[in-house]
């Protein structure tokens, strides 16, 4: 669910000779911002918070959340990545909405304001993988009915037992619940409710086979099928030996 390339181009400028021309563009090298040069983390932090404060408004006006965003360095270019999630998912036309959306906000700072990024740079809008780790209660919530797998730290209460100090155990469980302050995992021993300050990241688990169960065919309604059409053969069999029968006579 990945859109690449949404916004490639040079910031602050149009490429396309079509466009209106904004003046001559100083193409010799820049001076370090900040104290930084262009490949240091400091600066890339620092853009990173830039672009945070033109990006989330965006994204959170559409309806969804900011789930991540990242700047790295490809080349002589930047490659902007930014992560979006709302309850019930977000699909492919969602995210090229997005993805347009968050474009023009970047082109329209950068025409106001002067460059967030220096020369080129890429932009990838997409929404989460399975892969992601589970940190926030919204991630909890939106994975109700997944298989997790867990780290808890600290103090733990097991079923039926008293609360006891723990360095930290691997808890594999099914979401069966999540609010603000908790979330609910059945296990093989039972049902454990934990606080998130008790939980690290979750990982949701891969499940095959239970992707192979909810794609099984009803074989009542093939079964069905084959015999209303073997019903309907046999009665045309019958049809076509009366017509011979009778042309016989």
């Amino acid at each position: 669910m990945t859109q690449r390339g949404r916004a490639t181009r040079s910031t602050g400028r149009p490429r396309d000779s079509g466009s209106r021309d904004s003046g001559p563009r100083d193409d010799a090298p820049r001076a370090p911002r900040g104290g930084a040069g262009p490949r240091g983390g400091g600066d890339l932090a620092a853009r990173r918070t830039q672009l945070r404060t033109v990006i989330e408004p965006v994204v959170n006006d559409a309806g969804y959340d900011l789930e991540d965003l990242s700047v790295s360095r490809a080349g002589r270019r930047h490659v902007v990545r930014v992560i979006v999630d709302a309850d019930g998912g977000i699909d492919l036309d969602a995210v090229a909405d997005v993805s347009r959306a968050v474009s023009a906000a970047l082109d329209a700072a950068e025409e106001s304001g002067g460059d967030i990024l220096a020369g080129e740079y890429q932009l990838e809008v997409s929404s989460p993988g399975v892969d992601r780790p589970l940190t926030l209660p919204r991630h909890w919530r939106r994975n109700v009915g997944r298989l997790v797998k867990v780290t808890v730290r600290g103090a733990v209460a097991l079923p039926g037992q008293r609360a006891e100090p723990s360095a930290g155990r691997q808890l594999t469980g099914r979401v069966v619940g999540a609010d603000d302050e908790t979330v609910q995992l059945e296990t093989d021993s039972g049902r454990d409710s934990l606080t998130y300050a008790e939980l690290g990241p979750g990982r949701v688990q891969v499940e095959f086979t239970r992707l192979a169960e909810l794609g099984e065919p009803d074989d009542t309604d093939v079964d069905d099928e084959f015999d209303d059409a073997d019903d309907i053969d046999d009665s045309d069999d019958i049809d076509d030996e009366d017509d011979v029968e009778d042309e016989e006579r």
